[in-house]
């Protein structure tokens, strides 16, 4: 009896040979499927869960952010936003327009 081609290929795959796992990679490439899977204990941490950054993010930090965007090396999109807003309340009348650190009450007396 001769033996199909297929049962062949089959017979191949199934051992553990090199050309068996590249041919398997191969073909869970070419179907859309893991290739290699993996583990949860061999992923990385997320960048936000990692205790060395949420260290460098604490409350000091963010003092010295404030003083490196008051001299102009610093970005933060969210305070500029927000005093952009106030900037236009002030040229609508709304209320009076007061820098960052200043309060509001300083800004009223202006």
């Amino acid at each position: 009896m001769a033996s199909n081609g297929f049962y062949n290929y089959l017979k191949l795959i199934n051992n553990n040979t090199n050309y068996a796992k590249r041919m398997a990679r191969l073909s869970a490439r070419i179907f859309g499927e893991v290739v290699r899977p993996t583990d949860g204990s061999s992923l990385p941490k997320p960048v936000d869960k990692r205790t060395e950054v949420i260290k460098i993010l604490s409350t000091s930090s963010n003092h010295k952010c404030i003083k490196l965007r008051l001299l102009g090396l610093y970005r933060d999109e969210h305070m500029d936003f927000k005093e952009e807003m106030a900037r236009v309340k002030t040229l609508r009348g709304k209320r009076t327009w007061s820098r960052l650190n200043q309060g509001k009450a300083k800004g009223k007396a202006d």
